[in-house]
């Protein structure tokens, strides 16, 4: 064991390191492989609704699309507030709103739908 004195932004720490032989380090373990994700659909749309989920816990703060309304890829479909930054929930594809399941105000849990596009 060897002891160092550590200055982090004008804080002096003791630290104690252990000296270790090269001979006890074991060679890293390769992780598995993940396994292979299905093949996407050439046109996601084509095969019915898309579901638009909450990717985190949030507030709703803005909705800018309504039932029937196109939509292109990228456009900004609502606003969710997540730990006080705003964040843009985008259309993956060119579609339609088929539904649109929260409002301004609303809290909502990952994994919720806000809304769907056929």
């Amino acid at each position: 064991m060897k002891a160092y004195k550590v200055n982090v932004n004008g804080n002096v720490y003791e630290i104690t390191l252990e000296v270790i032989d090269k001979a006890d380090i074991k060679a890293p373990v390769a992780a598995p492989a993940p396994a292979a994700a299905p093949a996407a659909p050439a046109n996601p749309g084509s095969q019915g609704s898309v579901t638009i989920s909450a990717p985190m816990p949030g507030t709703i703060l803005k909705v800018n699309v309504a039932n029937g309304q196109a939509v292109k890829k990228g456009d900004v479909l609502m606003v969710l507030e997540a730990m006080k930054m705003e964040n843009e929930i985008m259309a993956p594809q060119d579609g339609t709103v088929s539904s649109v399941n929260v409002n301004a105000g609303a809290s909502v849990e990952a994994g919720t739908t806000l809304c769907t596009l056929a």
